[in-house]
């Protein structure tokens, strides 16, 4: 990572650690009184526009939460009338792995 985006990483975190709206303009205002000199404007605004309507706290409290799968729907248990009949699940069709190219399989080995 450069200067120029560290920099403008801490200007962003300094900002929202004050609950203030990180803006290009007030990220460079920041960066220019930690006399930094070596930053685009660029950054600024890729920043700004990246972290526009996020909240960075929450970005960094769930940083190591992974997206994983979504949850499958429950079909509904409870006894109901014939209009309401639930629509059937269909199988997941299951992937057929294709094969990795051994090194035999190319006529050389490890140790060849």
């Amino acid at each position: 990572m450069s200067n120029a985006e560290l920099a403008t990483s801490y200007a962003a975190l300094i900002l929202a650690d004050d609950g203030v709206d990180i803006t290009a303009d007030k990220l460079q205002t920041l960066i220019k009184a930690a006399s930094v000199d070596d930053v685009e404007p660029i950054w600024t605004s890729l920043f700004a526009k990246a972290l526009e309507g996020k909240n960075v706290k929450d970005l960094l409290l769930n940083v190591g939460s992974g997206g994983g799968g979504a949850a499958a729907p429950v079909s509904g248990g409870a006894g109901g009338g014939a209009g309401d009949a639930a629509p059937e699940e269909k199988p997941e069709e299951k992937k057929e792995e294709e094969k990795e190219e051994s090194d035999e399989d190319m006529g050389f080995g490890l140790f060849d």
